[in-house]
């Protein structure tokens, strides 16, 4: 069964961001909509003004949560975020306030009682301080510790790390040390590639072309004459010229082997004389005598199925 609420699932922001800001007026630094959320930058000493307008007069009831951001390039480093929401109009909201690192905001703890734990979290996390906050101190760290974790100077590695000793019998603190260096991964597309030259990628650049040959007139040493064709008549021809076919022509010598009187030696006598074996004799089947009988031939019996198994 299909339930359909007369109410849809986000309200449309149509003239909320003007009536807002004609609301708010002077306590606004700058306001827009942006990503399908409305944004509004306050000033920070009428954080708690403009808050309580916005729960009071245009029913934003809920604080649901603080969170913090930091941009070191700018002279106010750190920036607030709330985030409100409007159950009675289905919309929600972020505000937000700059701040330093000695500069307090003031405290939404009188407008919110869950704002305490969250500007806590800010506090541990980003080092900004909260005016007028009943019981500002650590939450997530631990007791002793040092700096704040998600400021953008804080190393990855930390400062401090912790092992239990066995001669203590303890949680002991420890100065870090690491066995390998911090790498760096890149978790690039392979279907993208990188914008740079990984390593040993250098190996395979393409060789550049050689240059091309420049065409010169070729030596013919007087009239060309490509139109006819060298040709090799006789064997003393070589195609090299008149003095090589010359010497080509000379006999390599003077004549024909001369004959002799002393008869040539013939083959060597052969070294084994060993006469031919004898061809072997052939067996002549044996007869059995009168009143012997015949041995019976020995054969062998077939195997059955099942047998030898």
């Amino acid at each position: 069964m299909t339930v359909l609420h007369s109410a849809p699932r986000y309200a449309p922001f149509d003239g909320v961001l003007e009536t807002l800001s004609a609301a708010l007026g002077d306590m606004i630094v700058s306001a827009r909509e942006q990503h399908g959320e409305i944004v509004i930058h306050v000033v920070r000493e009428r954080i708690v003004e403009a808050l309580r307008a916005l729960r009071d007069t245009h029913e934003y009831q809920q604080l649901m949560d603080i969170a913090g951001a930091d941009y070191p390039s700018r002279p106010e480093r750190f920036e607030v975020v709330y985030c409100l929401l409007s159950l009675t109009k289905n919309h929600r909201l972020i505000v937000k306030v700059a701040t330093d690192e000695a500069t307090p905001v003031p405290t939404a703890t009188v407008l919110w009682p869950n704002a305490g734990w969250y500007e806590r979290e800010v506090y541990d996390m980003y080092g900004v301080l909260f005016a007028g906050h009943p019981d500002l101190r650590r939450i997530l760290t631990d007791y002793g510790f040092q700096g704040h974790p998600f400021r953008k100077d804080f190393p990855l590695t930390g400062y401090v790390e912790l092992r239990y000793s066995e001669e203590d019998k303890r949680v002991v603190y420890e100065k870090v040390e690491l066995a390998q260096d911090l790498r760096q991964f890149d978790f690039m597309s392979p279907w993208e590639g990188a914008d740079y030259v990984l390593p040993g990628d250098e190996k395979g650049a393409p060789v550049p072309p050689a240059p091309a040959p420049v065409a010169t007139a070729p030596d013919t040493k007087g009239e060309a004459k490509a139109d006819v064709p060298k040709t090799t008549d006789k064997p003393a021809d070589t195609g090299a010229g008149e003095k090589a076919n010359a010497e080509a022509a000379k006999p390599v010598s003077p004549g024909a082997p001369v004959a002799t009187a002393t008869p040539e030696p013939g083959a060597p006598d052969p070294t084994e004389d060993r006469p031919a074996r004898k061809p072997r004799a052939k067996k002549e089947p044996t007869v059995p005598a009168e009143g012997e009988a015949e041995k019976p031939k020995r054969t062998r019996k077939k195997k059955t199925e099942g047998e030898g198994a």
